[in-house]
């Protein structure tokens, strides 16, 4: 299989774009809930900006998607890097947490064209399966992520915190600029395309979307406000913060690459256990092996996303690839909105409860989803798809 096959060129700039964002982005996204802590939010504040941010991701996701299989993906995507630059700069001129509010609610944004990015790494997979192209894009993402955080908590401990919003943004121009140079893609024509009633009423697409969240929710739970437990429980440094966030992109590159081209119940449960051992090591860790340990087996939960992208492809239509990818984006954001505020709730009763309800839900979530691929999932395909 070659990885420079012409047929995969913009799946590659795209990959080559993601891995300079993943560096700019991990500069400072494990440090975000410190940041906003050293503005004056308290937990349960720091949760609630993070859920508002979710939220409006969700609320644009599937008018996006309808927009990207009427007029196309490129545009969009573009629009989203520009976004990202323009909130990056706000959160690193900003003087107070409102401002700095401003620029996170606005960098939240642009994770709205994530459904419509998948769609286009879908279509530019040449002939790699969904599963394949979708983990090797995130891999690249998690590449450039590897030693962002380390460099971000070093900068951080010497310059502050502010600084490495204002080295992400130079970074993502550099990321902006690959952007531009992926390829227009074909747009299916309307009157080919079933209606989006037929979408919504597709049963087994959106109790798919339904697992997808609510599996997300779980994972997501014990990571929020982890720095801040770390930092104000445990007394970490954010140079050692900084490593477990390159720890994390480390292991995103692992199971990206080994996983992505597994059954997705299989990685659905390897990684939800991840997820419980993480909440175990971050609650119960006495030193910081322990809690980069933890790091490193959390990192699974970003594959619930793509493995969700190859469960429900098979079950809908080419023209509402668009639509079903910001669906299930929409799923996927809203349980993460939940996740920050619980957390916060969770945290202000007793900061270690949050791991406690974590590995909890973690376990039921792992025995329901596993009992819905069995018995829900697998019969609704055709011979064909499986």
């Amino acid at each position: 299989m070659k990885l420079f096959d012409r047929s995969l060129r913009d799946l590659n700039l795209l990959a080559v774009s993601l891995f300079v964002w993943g560096f700019g982005e991990s500069l400072f996204i494990i440090f975000q809930p410190l940041y906003m802590q050293q503005l004056g939010a308290d937990p349960f504040t720091i949760g609630a900006i993070l859920s508002v941010s979710l939220l409006l991701m969700s609320v644009v996701q599937a008018p996006i998607g309808i927009i990207a299989d009427c007029f196309g993906r490129r545009n969009l995507m573009i629009g989203s890097w520009v976004l990202g630059v323009v909130a990056a700069l706000i959160m690193g001129l900003a003087q107070n947490l409102t401002v700095f509010t401003l620029g996170l609610l606005l960098y939240g944004l642009t994770g709205a064209v994530v459904g419509v990015m998948n769609g286009y790494v879908a279509n530019a997979r040449g002939n790699w399966s969904v599963g394949r192209a979708v983990t090797f894009a995130s891999a690249f993402y998690n590449a450039g992520a590897l030693i962002g955080p380390f460099m971000g908590g070093v900068l951080a401990e010497r310059f502050g915190l502010r600084v490495i919003y204002l080295i992400a943004t130079a970074v993502f121009i550099f990321s902006m600029v690959i952007v531009f140079f992926v390829r227009k893609q074909a747009v299916v024509a309307r009157h080919e395309v079933p209606s989006t009633r037929s979408l919504l009423a597709n049963r087994s697409f959106m109790i798919t979307v339904l697992m997808v969240g609510l599996v997300m929710f779980g994972g997501y739970l014990p990571l929020p406000l982890t720095a801040n437990f770390l930092q104000n429980e445990r007394a970490v440094s954010l140079a050692s913060i900084g490593v477990f966030g390159s720890v994390s992109s480390l292991s995103g590159i692992l199971v990206n690459l080994f996983l992505g081209h597994l059954n997705p119940m299989f990685v659905f449960l390897i990684c939800q256990m991840g997820v419980i051992a993480a909440a175990a090591l971050f609650s119960r860790g006495s030193s910081v092996v322990w809690y980069g340990l933890g790091y490193f087996v959390s990192a699974g939960y970003r594959m619930f996303g793509p493995m969700g992208i190859a469960m429900i492809k098979p079950m809908v239509h080419e023209g509402q690839i668009g639509l079903a990818f910001g669906i299930l984006d929409t799923g996927r954001t809203l349980s993460m909105m939940v996740a920050p505020l619980a957390a916060g709730w969770l945290y202000g009763i007793d900061p270690p409860l949050v791991y406690t309800v974590a590995i909890v839900l973690g376990l039921l979530l792992a025995g329901l989803f596993n009992w819905y691929y069995r018995a829900q999932y697998l019969p609704a395909l055709q011979p064909a798809q499986l």
